[in-house]
């Protein structure tokens, strides 16, 4: 590789998009003014770069890219395979806006596109934004929360969700760029960059060369909140903290497992308050239990750079008031909220005494309101998604109901800050749905106790203690739901109260097919699936996702947008394209 001057296009003619060429940030990208941005061409073949020509609304691109690019003659990809020519030029900053056409062609390829760079208000509309995600969230996981938590008499539902009533509204469309559906990773990657980009990918443009972390970066709102305001950052998550929604918030790479190397990357970011699993990351090596491959302790370096430390509910208590703040209940993902609440399966009797989303959140809150230039928070339910793969609803809708509660807490805090701007979304779907009743009060079993049309009536969950959950999953009428799409698995008609449901499992041939463990459950039916014989669960849909908000900028909510329109509006809503 070389850097050379690449010679100015000496036609101003649009040169067509026919071709190979590919053109990174790609067309139709929408940047903040002043946000930096890798520029990367991609020709199909080799070329010459004496033949590569590159303009900008047709002149020098120099003058709006800022430098000269890096001609590589040869890309390599698997097994040294030759993929063709490059060029690319790091940390690129356009700081007027407006739109811009980017030309290029060398030889026969050729490519245009056309880049939407925006600016945002001198002063912010905002102190704070609390940014809740339920991932996986559905219109079904919201109904189902709602009927059990709050019941229904003759058709009305007897109460409210706290998310019921943000009053600002859009549909949310989730694709990635290299398909139709999605992961959590794009998704919230383009909520927090404001680019879309490919399935597993976060902050990046994913391109064709195989290292991970080489990959044309972006701007993650972290780094913009640290280059331009004095605002804290609080992530707070029932995941593993290095898992795709929170990585996303600071993260640069291909692969989503890079787990090890995302939290070096909080570490650079350094969020005040980081809350959730996945502590098997942060240890050594030669720890027991930790999925490292280095040397390095990050939990100690976290400790140097002044964190207080808490890894179950007392230490969370006695740390709150600290400064900075990190939280690992867990070495992998914590806990559902059904299990740490009620059944005390899963994993609780190995960690006892994991916090819920609610009590973190609190505890996030607390730390951060304490500055006084703001802060942004990112909330995600991150189990509700991973309930929903394996077609486990009760903990799926168990955790929507904590999600909602942590809502409900935002918007408490919100009444006492009204400069507080609450956006409450998704990442993507599951294909659920809400179907009828089942019903273990007719004496039948299997099928013949699930009851549909007005045979349905209403489900009879009770709350006695008034926490807000029903007091069990498994009432004699209960909801019957239902996924779109599965594996093979033994449809029980129950709740899985012995522990989270395992659909189906691998046999000696790399297939996953129904596991046998329900295959004896009385009533239970074999269900053959519509999935290939190589997933083992319920995959995400391609459903527009339902975003909520209250608060200042929530107005900017409406219609139709894309997850990466949603970040112009965080992005305005804080003036981060002003240095403050």
């Amino acid at each position: 590789m070389h850097t050379l001057l690449l010679a100015l296009a000496a036609s101003t003619a649009l040169i067509g998009t026919a071709g190979a060429a590919t053109v990174f940030p790609l067309d139709r990208a929408t940047i903040l003014a002043g946000s930096p941005f890798d520029f990367k061409v991609e020709f199909d073949g080799s070329v010459k770069a004496e033949d590569v020509k590159i303009a900008v609304n047709g002149a020098d691109y120099k003058a709006a890219l800022g430098g000269d690019v890096e001609f590589i003659a040869s890309e390599k990809g698997k097994d040294d395979a030759a993929l063709g020519s490059a060029v690319l030029l790091r940390g690129v900053k356009i700081d007027k806006a407006g739109a811009y056409t980017v030309e290029v062609s060398a030889g026969d390829e050729k490519k245009s596109v056309t880049w939407d760079v925006y600016a945002t208000p001198e002063a912010p509309k905002a102190k704070n934004i609390i940014f809740l995600l339920g991932d996986g969230l559905s219109v079904a996981h919201r109904t189902a929360a709602r009927l059990m938590a709050k019941g229904m008499t003759e058709g009305k539902a007897n109460g409210r969700l706290a998310m019921d009533d943000l009053d600002h509204m859009a549909f949310i469309g989730t694709s990635a760029t290299n398909a139709i559906n999605t992961d959590s990773a794009n998704t919230m990657s383009a909520y927090m960059t404001g680019h879309k980009t490919a399935i597993n990918a976060l902050g990046v443009y994913a391109d064709r060369t195989p290292p991970t972390q080489d990959d044309p970066r972006v701007e993650t709102i972290a780094e913009a909140l640290r280059r331009t305001t004095k605002k804290s950052i609080g992530l707070v998550v029932t995941s593993e903290v290095e898992d795709a929604t929170p990585a996303a918030v600071v993260a640069h790479t291909r692969k989503r497992d890079d787990k090890a190397d995302i939290v070096g990357m909080l570490y650079d970011v350094k969020p005040e308050v980081v809350l959730g699993g996945g502590s098997a990351y942060f240890l050594s090596k030669d720890v027991p239990g930790s999925k490292r491959k280095d040397d390095k302790d990050y939990i100690k370096l976290f400790q140097e750079a002044g964190y207080k430390l808490a890894t179950d509910k007392a230490e969370l208590a006695t740390a709150a008031g600290s400064d900075k703040l990190l939280g690992l209940f867990h070495t992998g993902n914590m806990d559902y909220a059904l299990d740490r609440m009620q059944l005390k399966k899963g994993s609780v009797e190995k960690f006892p005494n994991q916090p819920g989303l609610v009590e973190m959140t609190k505890v996030a809150l607390d730390n951060l309101s304490k500055n006084p230039e703001g802060f942004f928070l990112m909330v995600e339910a991150s189990c509700i998604d991973k309930a929903s793969h394996p077609l486990d609803m009760e903990r799926a809708v168990f955790d929507t109901i904590e999600f909602d509660q942590t809502v409900a807490l935002a918007r408490e805090f919100q009444a006492k800050n009204p400069d507080t701007l609450i956006v409450v979304t998704g990442d993507h779907t599951h294909g659920v749905s809400i179907v009828g009743i089942i019903d273990d009060t007719i004496g039948k079993e299997g099928r013949e106790k699930f009851q549909v049309g007005s045979n349905a009536g209403f489900p009879t969950y009770t709350d006695e203690n008034k926490d807000g959950y029903p007091d069990k999953i498994d009432a004699g009428r209960r909801l019957a739901m239902f996924v779109s799409n599965y594996p093979d698995h033994y449809e029980t008609f129950n709740p899985k109260l012995d522990g989270p449901f395992e659909p189906a499992v691998k046999n000696e041939k790399g297939e996953y097919v129904a596991n046998d463990k329900y295959k004896d459950v009385p009533g239970a039916i074999f269900v053959e699936g519509n999935l290939p014989k190589d997933e083992s669960t319920g995959t995400h849909t391609v459903d527009d996702v339902v975003l909520q908000a209250a608060g200042p900028g929530a107005d900017e909510f409406k219609g139709y947008m894309e997850e990466s329109d949603v970040y112009k509006v965080l992005a305005d809503t804080l003036a981060l394209g002003v240095k403050q």
